[in-house]
């Protein structure tokens, strides 16, 4: 399959600094159209939403043209987007939300491979209205989530399972659709944490059994927004607390306050960019269909690329004596975690830094892996993500650093 990787870097101004960035999986860096939408909007008359004149008539637009985006992206309806500042806030308003009906004896299912943000809020909740958190461990070995055991987790008490649809640590992809299969069998909801997923891969919520679904936008190349989507008649029986005069209806009562319409005219823009990536790498037929079906071919040719170029990273990290490597799913996202013999994670991206090479390290807020694992007190683990503007020659410059402060170690 064709890829232009020259084209699609081209997109990306801040990759003309100079830095390798494999730091994606904390923020990617933002297409040129999303910074271009953005000012844009914020030198047009926009004022607070209004019919009664057209500065109030481009708010609601805004507004409308971003739920539609992000509906295209997952596969959703426009009237199940929900916006908010990120994935964490947006968990905890609909944890407060969902918990508002439990007791005691109630039980929540959570996965020990999920960013804190699928841990904390749900953790909270059960413990305000006196639920139990039951816990699905991962295989230490592998970094893999066993699907089997949500058949012993999931009982008829289960009101909730909260699984990421890909560890920000591992890269692990659960088999998130068993997992639902399993939940709903018992009546239970699903909360997917979507935001290492969704940047890598064409998303259906259909698919995926996901009753919400959370992303944020700038792991996709976009600004600092998230949402979280459901079918209307989910959000419909929940009432998260409100203002008496902002609105009630879905998806408008679980939104606080006035939103960043420059941030939601960088979202569409956002979504556009991914959908015309196919174009952009040089893919035959890719402006064919709808934004749906362009986001599809683009992404899956996405996954194509990475994939490739991630191989070739995980082939060298397994060369370098120095270097350990945590966990080998079968099935994961381009991320990995590892540490340099004779260094803390924070000295390895330090002197990686220095060189213009963008890594993570720490627990990056997966906690309960890092705290399972006996890591996070002496520093976690370094992770490196590629994203679909990284190449191989990138890969082989860091790999090429690693190599050497190996040895220095």
């Amino acid at each position: 399959m064709p890829y232009d990787i020259a084209r699609v870097r081209a997109a990306y101004p801040a990759l003309a600094e100079g830095f390798l960035h494999f730091d994606a999986a904390g923020g990617s860096q933002v297409a040129a159209g999303v910074a271009d939408a953005v000012a844009e909007t914020m030198r047009s008359a926009v004022a607070n939403r209004s019919t009664a004149n057209v500065a109030g008539q481009r708010a609601y637009q805004l507004v409308a043209q971003a739920r539609a985006a992000i509906a295209d992206l997952v596969g959703g309806v426009p009237e199940g987007v929900v916006f908010g500042p990120s994935a964490t806030a947006l968990t905890y308003t609909v944890a407060r939300a969902v918990a508002r009906t439990w007791r005691p004896g109630d039980e929540v299912v959570l996965s020990q491979l999920d960013h804190d943000a699928n841990v904390r809020p749900w953790v909270q909740s059960a413990e305000a209205a006196g639920a139990t958190v039951r816990w699905a461990r991962f295989d230490p070995a592998s970094g893999e989530l066993p699907t089997d055991q949500y058949v012993d987790l999931v009982t008829e008490r289960t009101r909730l399972v909260a699984v990421t649809g890909g560890s920000n640590a591992l890269g692990t992809i659960p088999d998130v659709p068993a997992i639902a299969k399993l939940a709903h069998a018992a009546g239970a909801l699903v909360y997917v944490d979507g935001v290492h997923a969704a940047p890598h891969a064409p998303t259906d919520l259909a698919e995926l059994g996901a009753d919400f679904f959370v992303t944020s936008a700038y792991k996709w190349s976009g600004p600092h927004l998230a949402s979280v989507v459901a079918a209307p008649e989910v959000w419909e029986p929940l009432r998260p607390a409100k203002l008496i005069p902002s609105p009630d209806g879905v998806p408008d009562r679980f939104e606080a306050g006035t939103p960043s319409f420059a941030m939601l005219a960088g979202v569409r823009a956002a979504v556009d960019h991914l959908a015309d990536l196919g174009r952009l790498a040089g893919l035959p037929d890719a402006d064919a269909g709808d934004r749906r079906s362009r986001l599809r071919t683009s992404l899956n040719a996405v996954r194509t690329y990475e994939e490739s170029v991630f191989d070739r990273l995980l082939t060298g990290l397994a060369t370098l004596d120095s270097v350990t490597v945590y966990g080998s799913p079968r099935h994961r996202w381009p991320t990995v975690s590892f540490r340099v013999a004779g260094q803390t994670p924070g000295e390895t991206a330090a002197a990686l830094g220095t060189l213009g090479i963008c890594v993570s390290a720490g627990d990056y807020y997966a906690y309960e892996y890092f705290q399972a694992m006996g890591l996070r007190e002496s520093g976690g683990a370094v992770r490196a993500s590629v994203y679909h503007y990284n190449t191989v020659d990138e890969v082989d410059r860091l790999l090429h650093e690693l190599e050497r402060l190996g040895s220095r170690g």
